[in-house]
């Protein structure tokens, strides 16, 4: 049946996406091309409108207004989609547990039906999950050392008031805001360093404010685009196959991108004069000493005690399963 048959009772279904990620960026360009695609699919019935830079707001505000109506989806971090399910900490939230991206797929794709399942129960429709690679920490002066950090101010993500606790009472000072504060708070000095993917801070040319770069793995940038139930239920059946394959698509494509422009960017930061500083066994082994003395409160407090344990045991099993091959 023709697309413009399905809809016929209804007029075109706006709706609105919201997201932090810059204008003009990987991210920005797979959505306006899944958008056209569900246009196209539907005979311009389901029209997506995106709006990234934080333009509606940080991931709190934009969660808030999906559950109100305002808003009809979003593409979020692990950050705002916590807001909505704690579960979904269990793949960013614990530091330095990923020993590599292929462990992380491994418990992603293992985690991800039944937070899709949770998210569903709470009113959300799950399109694609992203990655963006790993999140890594910048600074106005050289930092390497655990100790360094507990001299400067660091971003935190606003809203998490417990993970802000937890960093404070692991020595740090943590400054919560938005996203798309911390220039600000870098020009005005009120934050001294914060913890993004390369890309993020060459987008948004981080690193001329920020020119010193930990090459520390600390954990995986992890989100979803995610659909109020009621906006998508106003979608009939047949023709959802084709929004969720461009969705799909559109999902592999900016997680390919983003991996890969995550190495890429950090080369071309360096060219502007990014420093980089490695990072050796001794020093790694510090900042594992400050995870380990903060997981207790991770666990229970930020990732669901039951997630966590589940995130450890996939871990094993995939190492186990690893170690055997290569005997």
């Amino acid at each position: 049946m023709p697309a413009s048959q399905l809809f016929a009772a209804e007029s075109a279904l706006h709706i609105n996406l919201g997201t932090i990620a810059p204008r003009g960026a990987s991210y920005h360009q797979s959505l306006l091309a899944m958008g056209e695609k569900w246009r196209r699919a539907t005979d311009a019935k389901v029209k997506l409108k995106i709006f990234p830079d934080g333009n509606q707001g940080g991931e709190a505000d934009m969660v808030r207004l999906m559950r109100i109506g305002t808003l009809d989806a979003g593409l979020l971090t692990a950050v705002g989609l916590g807001d909505i399910e704690t579960g979904v900490a269990g793949l960013q939230s614990m530091p330095m547990t990923f020993r590599d991206l292929q462990e992380f797929d491994y418990v992603n794709e293992k985690l991800r039906p039944r937070l899709e399942k949770r998210l569903l129960e709470k009113g959300f429709v799950v399109l694609f999950w992203v990655d963006a690679g790993w999140v890594r920490y910048f600074s106005k002066k050289p930092m390497v050392r655990p100790d360094h950090l507990r001299k400067m101010k660091l971003f935190a993500w606003a809203g998490n008031e417990k993970q802000v606790d937890i960093m404070k009472k692991a020595g740090f000072h943590p400054v919560p805001l938005e996203t798309a504060e911390i220039v600000t708070g870098l020009n005005t000095g009120l934050i001294d360093a914060f913890c993004v993917p390369p890309i993020f801070s060459l987008a948004g040319q981080l690193d001329l404010r920020a020119p010193h770069m930990l090459d520390l793995n600390w954990a995986p940038l992890v989100g979803a685009a995610v659909v109020r139930k009621e906006t998508w239920d106003r979608i009939p059946a047949t023709a959802k196959k084709s929004l969720l394959e461009a969705a799909a698509h559109a999902g592999e494509e900016i997680k390919a991108k983003s991996r890969r422009e995550s190495d890429e960017s950090v080369g071309a930061m360096k060219r502007r004069g990014l420093t980089v500083h490695p990072v050796t066994p001794e020093v790694a082994a510090e900042w594992r000493k400050v995870v380990e003395g903060v997981n207790h409160r991770i666990r229970g407090d930020i990732v669901p005690a039951e997630v966590f344990d589940e995130v450890q045991m996939l871990l094993k099993e995939y190492r186990a399963a690893k170690a055997e091959k290569s005997t």
